[in-house]
């Protein structure tokens, strides 16, 4: 595979699983969206199906890493470091493309949600106060789980935790399960194997942290969200950015640890 290969890839992969895993996130959010309330199995299965779709259509160019913690781990199994600047490069830029084309699709979903008194406060707003809004305009807004994570509850050793073992067990099973003949990228059937795996982790290992196990799957939208001309959108939580960078990334390089001694 080429550098350019790669980068097209890698920036193509990734859009699409934004777009698609974005995408059920912001059906089951906003306003006037249909899907509106879809609850927690139509996210986990729409981002399972966001990673096989998005295997499948760049696999062939860049074997689909779509994760700077698979990238990571692949690396570290092969000792070939050569081309990870270009996989994060095309990745979080994927990922910034994907998330501003979830805003595009639901422009007017984003609009009606975030002018709605009762949700982002002002006259006739219910149970919000002024301290509320100074909550959300200093972390999460209320659409910001439309483009990255948040934990439920703020603890930084067990968000970072959560986030490393849920990137260990997908990375685990793209090593083990996932690889192509030539093992440096996801594979047909692996493509498949992953996704139901993605859905397994956001079933059960979801809940404290919304699961980003994914560096770039996290940034990129977070930085979209900061950039957008979103009316009342409030914070980006970059205090709680690093966790969903560093504990993926984490994660990789333990999960090809795990593999290098067990299973190499």
């Amino acid at each position: 595979m080429s550098s350019s290969d790669i980068f097209i890839g890698e920036t193509i992969g990734t859009a699409i699983l934004i777009l698609l895993g974005g995408g059920v996130c912001a059906a089951v959010t906003l306003k006037a969206s249909k899907a509106r309330n879809a609850g927690w199995l139509a996210i986990a299965f729409g981002w399972g199906f966001a990673v096989m779709t998005a295997v499948y259509i760049s696999g062939p160019l860049s074997g689909a890493h779509l994760n700077p913690a698979v990238t990571v781990a692949l690396a570290i199994k092969s000792g070939d470091w050569n081309n990870v600047p270009v996989y994060f490069a095309g990745q979080l830029l994927g990922a910034m493309i994907g998330a501003t084309l979830v805003w595009v699709t639901y422009y007017g979903q984003f609009h009606a949600h975030l002018t709605d008194k009762e949700i982002v406060g002002g006259p006739g707003a219910q149970a919000t106060t002024a301290k509320t809004v100074e909550a959300q305009e200093q972390g999460a807004g209320p659409v910001l789980g439309i483009f990255s994570t948040g934990p439920e509850i703020r603890n930084v050793a067990q968000n970072l935790a959560t986030e490393i073992i849920g990137t260990v067990v997908l990375v685990l099973a793209v090593l083990t399960q996932g690889l192509n003949d030539k093992g440096n990228g996801l594979g047909i059937l692996g493509g498949l194997i992953t996704a139901f795996v993605v859905v397994s982790i956001g079933l059960s290992l979801g809940g404290p942290t919304g699961y980003a196990i994914n560096p770039a799957r996290d940034l990129g939208p977070r930085i979209v969200h900061a950039l957008l001309p979103l009316p009342n959108k409030g914070g980006s939580d970059w205090a709680y950015a690093w966790i969903p960078v560093v504990g993926p990334l984490i994660g990789g390089a333990i999960a090809a640890g795990i593999y290098n001694v067990a299973f190499a």
